[in-house]
């Protein structure tokens, strides 16, 4: 019996926000469909306000190559300002934890996404790793660049959406 193969993916972007605003916004999962390309097709389906904490589930759907996947996550640590982990329940991979983390740096937030992931167990080892090179690290690393985009643009102090999207903070 052969070991799942592990991926990892991460990606780091400067904020010009304190850690709890920047926090503020990506522990809210209504504000996920945001910073997510439109072809996704994210619907959250956990009834909103989410509340957030360590132990909460949160459902929602994707689209990929047309198809509408349930993804249900859990949220396995929650240290508000500094970080939160989800972990795939079910969803389209065999593992999925994915590790967000805060830190104050020059005078904003260094935003750290640590994603653990392994697609799904019925596929063959060489193929799977075949698959993530040509397919599903392309499509991770473009939904990546897209977030840090779209937050940038929303981060922007001169944009209303500023105070909309943190107005609790």
């Amino acid at each position: 019996m052969s070991r799942l193969p592990l991926f990892t993916l991460e990606y780091s972007q400067w904020l010009p926000l304190p850690p709890r605003r920047a926090f503020v916004f990506f522990e809210r999962p209504e504000n996920l469909s945001l910073v997510t390309p439109p072809a996704l097709g994210f619907d959250l389906l956990t009834p909103s306000p989410v509340r957030m904490y360590r132990g909460a589930v949160i459902d929602y759907t994707i689209r990929r190559l047309g198809i509408r996947l349930r993804w249900r996550t859990l949220i396995s640590d929650y240290r508000p300002p500094y970080g939160f982990v989800d972990e795939q329940l079910s969803g389209p991979y065999s593992l999925w934890r994915h590790e967000h983390q805060f830190h104050p740096e020059g005078g904003g937030t260094r935003m750290t996404d640590s994603v653990v992931y392994a697609l799904p167990n019925w596929l063959p080892d060489r193929l799977a790793r075949l698959v993530e090179r040509a397919y599903v690290r392309p499509q991770l690393e473009q939904i990546f660049l897209y977030r840090q985009q779209r937050f940038a643009e929303l981060a922007d102090a001169e944009k209303p959406l500023l105070f909309e999207v943190f107005q609790d903070a």
